[in-house]
């Protein structure tokens, strides 16, 4: 008889089959439930100490799963889910967690009674491009240019967020700034850059009602002297640089060979020419404000001081971006390069003011801006991130909005219709693929029943009411059931189109098809390995990394020990 073989290594775990199916799901279900109550207007704010000591205080999907440190690979996948639909659409971070969690334990029964995952799989993939079907037919145009209509869009985003209570500031703001970046690329399509060209400056201080958006932009720098430039000049000149106004020093080291005294002070004396060739260079294009990410020199300085130039050095590349796309200017990278059409002349005001203990330099008041930065006043530092956060949300629907002008309805309207159009379904599909295809229509539900339960009312008569209104108006010629939801405020099941409680079609679109691919693929997951690194070969024992303390050594530590590897 011959013996077993040892494939793998003796630390590697290993789960597979039934076994590793059921730990995803129990994982997924997990991550779920962790955010489970930070859904709809009346949820919940978590504390997450982070890990350098800090606290997160928010009801963000995302800003809460990123803090949290997971082992289980399937719940590291989930929590990439939200930061995916973050990044893609930035809003809907908890509804594809919810969802994502749900479809995944709906799987349970069949793993169970052994059915096939690929069956499963397939049923899925079925659902949600029927599901995504009936989504098409529910959502409607809107008017982007309505500025009504837009408030009422963004006021639903913010209405589920911390900062509801601010009223409509912060729906203002989002706004404000994406039709301020929105650039026509032809064909009716826009470009939003909303990372790149809108800079949300924090400053604590002040109250939540002196946030704005500013014409133009700003950042956190003064002038190079503050006493002899000008800390204000009204339309100016501006000349952005990427070059340092210094002498070059070498890359590691240089030896200069001097045989006479006379050759040390004629290198010197080269080195102040070149630097004054460059500064003449740009005098001659009669610039009021200089601009550059990179240094410049005492004896530059001296010079534009004496020309009456105002300087900035060591400016961030995407601070200088944004002032050359607000002022019309272009970067330069060479002062010989220099042309007229380089100097920015579209702002109409530059000014250094001291905010606080710090000193913010701004180029405001541009014609056309196309980008801005907006400026978020608040009292302490834990407000501030999370205005942040909701700001960040509802740019990124404003942006969603502006890109693809089509809605659905919120408070759960939109699952409970697919929902239904689902369950109909699911009678004409054959064999055992119709079971699995129903119980993705019921997941569905896990949007208006997670609404429900935040609020604190009866979650199986509100849940059976609701699904009895969408079946009763079915039939009738209006075919308005699919517009009615829960009132995330006191739990009724309302008209959300009398409520004006609206979502992004690319939100809604986004978080179904994120939540039921991603179920898909952990489904058909069936081995799980786990082992040591291929550099820890061997069944040898760990050797231990980092610095090294023997507790009970006294005075008589090794210091060589107490070095890190």
């Amino acid at each position: 008889m011959q013996a077993p073989v040892m494939v793998m290594n003796m630390n590697t775990k290993r789960e597979s089959g039934r076994k590793a199916q059921l730990a995803n799901i129990s994982a997924a279900k997990a991550v779920a439930d962790i955010i489970r109550t930070t859904l709809g207007p009346r949820s919940m704010l978590k504390m997450i100490l982070d890990a350098s000591g800090g606290i997160v205080l928010t009801n963000d999907g995302n800003a809460i799963l990123r803090e949290i440190d997971v082992s289980h690979p399937a719940a590291k996948s989930m929590i990439e889910l939200s930061r995916t639909q973050d990044e893609e659409v930035g809003d809907g971070t908890t509804s594809v967690i919810i969802l994502a969690g749900e479809l995944m334990s709906a799987a349970q029964p069949f793993m169970e009674k052994q059915l096939h995952p690929t069956v499963v799989v397939k049923a899925y993939a079925k659902a949600l491009t029927d599901a995504v079907d009936a989504i098409d037919q529910i959502a409607f145009k809107v008017d982007t240019d309505n500025h009504d209509s837009m408030m009422n869009i963004l006021q639903s985003c913010i209405g589920t967020k911390f900062t509801n209570r601010f009223g409509s500031i912060l729906a203002e703001l989002a706004l404000d700034a994406v039709q301020c970046v929105a650039v026509d690329v032809g064909g009716d399509k826009k470009e939003i850059d909303v990372k790149k060209y809108a800079k949300i400056e924090k400053v604590p201080g002040g109250q939540i009602e002196d946030s704005k958006v500013l014409k133009g932009v700003m950042f956190q720098k003064d002038v190079v002297t503050p006493g002899k430039m000008k800390r204000l000049i009204r339309n100016p000149r501006i000349l952005l640089l990427d070059c340092p106004l210094e002498y070059k020093k070498g890359e590691s080291q240089t030896n200069v060979e001097i045989m006479k005294e006379e050759d040390w002070s004629q290198l010197l004396k080269m080195e102040e020419e070149w630097i004054e060739n460059q500064c003449n260079m740009i005098a001659a294009f009669k610039p009021d404000l200089v601009v550059t990410e990179k240094g410049i020199s005492d004896f530059a300085v001296h010079h534009f001081c004496k020309m009456g130039i105002t300087a900035v050095r060591r400016l961030r590349k995407t601070d200088n971006n944004r002032i050359a796309r607000a002022a019309g200017a272009t970067i330069v990278h060479r002062c010989d390069e220099i042309k007229e059409s380089d100097i920015g002349t579209k702002a109409g005001l530059f000014e250094v003011k001291k905010i606080g203990d710090e000193y913010y330099s701004f180029v405001v008041d541009c014609e056309e801006p196309k980008a801005c930065s907006i400026v978020l006043r608040g009292a302490s530092k834990d407000v501030l991130n999370e205005v942040e956060r909701n700001l960040h949300d509802a740019m990124g629907v404003a942006k969603n909005v502006v890109q693809d002008p089509r809605l659905v309805p919120g408070g759960g309207a939109v699952e409970m219709a697919v929902s239904k159009a689902l369950c109909d379904k699911a009678a004409s599909i054959e064999g055992v693929e119709q079971w699995p295809y129903r119980t993705v229509g019921e997941a569905m539900e896990i949007i208006p029943r997670t609404l429900a339960q935040n609020c604190g009312v009866n979650v199986i008569r509100t849940i059976t009411k609701l699904r009895a209104k969408h079946a009763e108006d079915a039939g009738s010629a209006e075919g308005s059931s699919s517009t009615w939801g829960i009132n995330g405020e006191t739990g009724e099941i309302e008209c959300m189109k009398a409520l004006g409680i609206w979502e992004p079609y690319a939100v809604k679109v986004q978080v179904i098809k994120t939540a039921a691919e991603s179920a898909m693929m952990l489904l058909r997951i069936d081995d799980i390995l786990s082992g040591m690194s291929h550099k820890q070969g061997g069944g040898a024992p760990r050797k231990p990394t980092g610095t090294q303390v023997d507790e009970n050594a006294g005075d008589n530590v090794d210091s060589e020990r107490q070095l890190a590897e």
